[in-house]
């Protein structure tokens, strides 16, 4: 079987090149809509990529006419005869994948276990390449949300046949961390750009927001040569101010205390010198949304500020989206996760990344200030899902 991919400015264009190399016997195994050239990532022009096969075994004189078109049901890899187009006879590409039984058969089984992920939590062994179970497994063990999961399977199954059936583990393996990386790279990675005066840090209890915020603090100061200064609103956790207070002494920046909107206004005036102010809020029930309403009672929120929301990734998957949906009310620039040196799943990263559509700022890796946190890459979140050499 040989398999040719084509790119066009449409369908039409592209049946008349496929007519043109692979003859009359050909069919479409795939196709889709993509976007090429552009200046900047604006006027970009939209294509249609084509993935077309011919048994160079079989000619047009040994396949009989079939009387009756054979109607698709929705499969993944869209299989049918090169047709419809004004420019070309329909009658003369009439054939159908149906007259490949081997390739038929192998495209049949790929569409209905491929359909069938969604419907799956645990583990499952299907009838695809070997190389694309692997990954699949992958990325169950590391509860990726089976939407992304059956994005990745498609193209990962339509590059498979593409390239000849015949690639290496290896090879499929970094397919997946591609496609992965193409999943999240349009979004903000890295550490705080310092354009903006203020970076707030929110979240639940027990994520580790102080820690964070001094290990953000201490980062700035040494690296950046910047003078910062710390806000709390903390008053309601016993020996949160303390526990600032002593990273405030180690840093040797002044720290000021807020329990109410006046308070804050009062401390960034005595601040007002700093280059950066991070402000640190108190930790509480995710669940009670008069907390998030309480925080905006205290932080002034219309003033240039950058807000990370912090959260561990020892949390379930639901309680993270329910974190992210209660502190939504907050403009939220970025994830901060934490923890991540307590746990050996790490795909709510992507999820939440993918739903919530935001990036990620840092990822922390223990207690240590200021060693424990490095600033986020697309690539260093993806690598640990799926590692490859």
């Amino acid at each position: 079987m040989k398999i040719q991919k084509y790119i066009a400015r449409d369908m039409p264009e592209a049946m008349k090149r496929i007519r043109a190399e692979l003859g009359n016997d050909a069919v479409i195994l795939h196709s889709k809509v993509i976007y090429k050239g552009g200046f900047l990532g604006l006027f970009k022009k939209r294509n249609i990529e084509v993935l077309a096969a011919i048994d160079p075994s079989l000619s047009e004189t040994s396949i009989p006419q079939q009387p009756k078109k054979r109607e698709v049901r929705n499969p993944v890899l869209i299989k049918q005869p090169i047709t419809n187009t004004k420019s070309i006879d329909e009658a003369s590409m009439s054939k159908r994948v149906s007259d490949f039984p081997d390739i038929a058969k192998q495209l049949d089984e790929i569409n209905q276990n491929v359909q069938a992920f969604g419907d799956k939590s645990n583990n499952v062994s299907f009838s695809i390449p070997t190389p694309i179970t692997k990954v699949v497994n992958q990325l169950d063990k590391q509860e990726i949300d089976p939407t992304i999961k059956n994005r990745m399977v498609k193209e990962l199954v339509a590059k498979w046949y593409a390239a000849g059936e015949n690639v290496a583990e290896s090879d499929v393996f970094k397919w997946a961390q591609q496609l992965l990386l193409a999943e999240i790279s349009s979004y903000s990675f890295g550490e705080v750009s310092l354009a903006k005066k203020y970076i707030n840090v929110i979240g639940p209890t027990g994520v580790g927001k102080t820690t964070t915020l001094a290990k953000i603090a201490a980062n700035i100061i040494l690296k950046k040569q910047k003078t910062v200064g710390f806000i709390t609103t903390d008053t309601y956790r016993i020996g949160a101010i303390e526990q600032l207070k002593t990273y405030a002494n180690i840093l040797d920046v002044p720290l000021e205390v807020c329990y109410s909107m006046e308070d804050f206004e009062q401390a960034t005036k005595k601040l007002e010198s700093c280059d950066v102010i991070l402000i640190d809020t108190a930790g509480r029930n995710f669940r009670n949304k008069k907390y998030v309403e309480d925080l905006m009672q205290v932080v002034d929120y219309k003033r240039e500020m950058e807000t990370l929301l912090v959260l561990s990734l020892t949390a379930k998957q639901r309680d993270l989206e329910e974190i992210y949906q209660q502190f939504s009310a907050i403009e939220i620039d970025s994830f901060v996760f934490t923890k991540l040196d307590e746990t050996s799943s790490y795909g709510a990263m992507i999820n939440l990344i993918v739903s919530c559509q935001k990036g990620v700022a840092y990822i922390t890796t223990g207690q240590n200030v200021p060693d424990d946190i490095v600033p986020a890459t697309p690539l260093k979140l993806v690598n640990k899902i799926i590692e490859v050499d």
